[in-house]
């Protein structure tokens, strides 16, 4: 499986990460990527940018290293009504936004609670992507958000961070293997995300490839293989 695109990467802008955006593209461009998005964590996430930092994405360039940049956000669900921390102004700017659950901004709560709110984040016309599910303490009925995910159009993560030994985050293979599951059930496409934080996890998706041979996942399912079809895909949604 040849993955060309990340669609989950962090600067320093993020408070908690250590590369540049220079230091990403150029990694990016090492490893044969065609694409990547630079999603930085929202201002909601104690210790990263400011609102500005979005709002000025304009003065990157499109391209760097032979690797296209997607402008984008990891934004905050900050309640279980589907609300994010970006405004839509500054949402309406960006070419990906991934909506994700940190503990940080927004309490742990129970399946039917996590679930209705995911899917009324999905409901929002700028977010593409939902970050990172699959975390024991934030759990979700899988079926109900894939099919969520296929009504909206979109796109559910799969977070090759939160794969590797060590993740914090408890009883995410498991839940992914059950997501993939009815993802193939119901033909609804999926993403891979490095989440990196450091230049040498740009691109880095082991943990990720291993779990789709191990549940016999399509490859024509997951669009990081094909950065045209990612992108009409996302553009798509704000159609709508």
């Amino acid at each position: 499986m040849k993955m060309l695109v990340d669609v989950h990467t962090h600067t320093i802008s993020s408070g908690h990460a250590y590369s540049t955006i220079d230091e990403n593209m150029r990694a990016a461009g090492n490893k044969n990527l065609e694409l990547i998005a630079m999603t930085d964590h929202s201002p909601g996430m104690p210790g990263s940018t400011h609102m500005f930092h979005f709002s000025n994405l304009k003065v990157i360039p499109n391209e760097m290293y032979g690797v296209k940049l997607l402008r984008g956000v990891e934004a905050n669900i900050i309640n279980y009504e589907g609300e994010i921390d970006m405004s839509e102004e500054v949402l309406s700017s960006l070419d990906i936004v991934i909506a994700s659950l940190h503990p940080p901004c927004i309490a742990f709560a129970d399946e039917e609670t996590v679930t209705s709110g995911i899917e009324k984040v999905m409901e929002n016309p700028y977010v593409n992507i939902i970050g990172h599910p699959g975390d024991n303490r934030y759990p979700m009925d899988f079926e109900r958000i894939v099919k969520a995910s296929k009504k909206t159009g979109t796109l559910l993560e799969v977070n090759n961070a939160s794969l590797k030994p060590g993740s914090f985050r408890p009883g995410v293979k498991e839940n992914l293997v059950k997501m993939l599951n009815y993802c193939k059930m119901y033909n609804v496409p999926v993403v891979v995300g490095s989440d990196a934080h450091f230049y040498t996890e740009i691109g880095e998706f082991k943990e990720a490839i291993e779990l789709f041979h191990e549940v016999d996942f399509p490859e024509t399912l997951v669009l990081n293989t094909n950065p045209e079809k990612l992108v009409t895909f996302i553009k798509q949604k704000r159609l709508k």
